[in-house]
């Protein structure tokens, strides 16, 4: 027997949640590579603080200049700064990496409600089909019992 097939009355509102869900997952890894993008300029500003502060001391080494031990402290600082800037960058790249990641949970949370819903609604309506079909069935074997004992 074949009855009504199972119709999900808010699907295009799961649809809708299923897709915030999706630019969600794809905000969240364009934050992630930002944040790692951000990371290695973090190291590369760092290796070259390093190499500065290890020019500066070989510098004593040799006669210099005052222009050029001048030069070499103007470049220590503005890769000091270059650091701190992108140290700077890294914490804003990890707050919106934790915005995105919030936002990808909650449409993640709500695309699931809707999926639990759609999951019960499909299991009533699979529980009064059965028990239309079973009435159904029911009434076939009475009317076959009624036609046999008159």
């Amino acid at each position: 027997m074949t009855g009504p097939s199972f119709r999900f009355r808010l699907e295009r509102v799961r649809a809708l949640r299923e897709r915030a869900e999706d630019q969600a997952k794809e905000a969240f890894a364009g934050a992630m590579q930002d944040r790692i993008r951000s990371e290695r300029e973090v190291q590369l500003a760092a290796e070259r603080v390093a190499k500065a502060r290890e020019a500066q001391l070989d510098a004593t080494a040799t006669p210099m200049t005052a222009a050029d031990l001048i030069a070499r402290q103007a470049y220590l600082e503005r890769s000091e700064q270059a650091k701190r800037a992108s140290e700077e960058d890294l914490g804003r790249r990890d707050q919106a990496l934790e915005v995105r990641r919030e936002q990808l949970t909650t449409a993640a949370r709500e695309r699931q409600a809707l999926e639990r819903l759609k999951e019960n609604r499909r299991i009533e309506f699979e529980r009064e089909q059965a028990r239309i079909e079973a009435a159904t069935l029911d009434e076939i074997a009475l009317n076959g019992f009624r036609r046999r004992a008159a």
